[in-house]
């Protein structure tokens, strides 16, 4: 299947309100991919995934990361004193005490420090290339579906990882490019105040190389289970 004949079938099996958004991360030593303009003004990359599901597309050098919390872990520039030391995230009141906050950072799963250039971020179906990554962001019932999915063939249970910040960027992006496994999100707080995300939606995030799988699953499972317990 191309890309836009996934992005299709991932809409009409999840019954999707938004497009599947896929994500690439350039290395350094790579080119980026033609077809893409950078965004007008410096945008976080929760904000690109927001936008991209509506049909935006963007390639966000370093430069261009308007959020170094999310750029850092990234692997586009140096991790900022104040957020390794949790002098950031503590003064947001989000924490009891610096150490909290630079524990959270601490923990986090990341890229190695500037071993990335840019990011590019669009609707699957509009992606030539092969993203890392694509994400869905809708209501927990729908991404419920994800799960059934992901476990139709070998059974076990899903095991996902979330903090209170960087959904986007750790939850959906990073972790599932390193872990090689779906992960999901409930949202963060700085996703939920940069951007249009509603408050009922939550992200997930899939391996790119796992989708053609996870949809014959979907389909298995669509007019049965998926059908009988769906309320309309």
């Amino acid at each position: 299947m191309d890309n836009a004949e996934i992005s299709d079938k991932l809409v009409k099996l999840l019954d999707l309100r938004h497009e599947p958004v896929a994500v690439k991360v350039i290395k350094k030593g790579e080119k980026n991919p033609e077809g893409f303009n950078e965004p007008e003004k410096n945008i976080r990359h929760c904000q690109s995934i927001m936008r991209a599901r509506k049909g935006d597309s963007f390639v966000i050098p370093a430069d261009k990361h308007a959020c170094m919390v999310g750029a850092s872990s990234l692997g586009l520039v140096p991790l900022p004193a104040k957020v390794k030391e949790g002098d950031f995230h503590s003064n947001l009141g989000m924490f009891d005490c610096s150490d909290a906050a630079a524990n959270m950072i601490c923990q986090r799963s990341e890229f190695e420090e500037e071993s990335t250039i840019a990011t590019v971020v669009g609707p699957l179906k509009d992606f030539e290339n092969e993203p890392d990554i694509v994400i869905l962001v809708d209501l927990p019932e729908t991404l419920y579906w994800l799960i059934p999915a992901a476990t139709f063939f070998e059974g076990g249970r899903q095991a996902f990882s979330t903090a209170a910040f960087q959904a986007t960027c750790v939850d959906s992006t990073i972790i599932p490019i390193t872990s090689g496994k779906m992960n999901m999100s409930l949202g963060c707080y700085g996703c939920r105040r940069a951007t249009d995300i509603e408050n009922d939606e939550m992200i997930a995030g899939i391996p790119y190389q796992n989708l053609e799988r996870m949809i014959d699953s979907l389909e298995k499972i669509n007019d049965g289970p998926m059908e009988k317990a769906r309320k309309k």
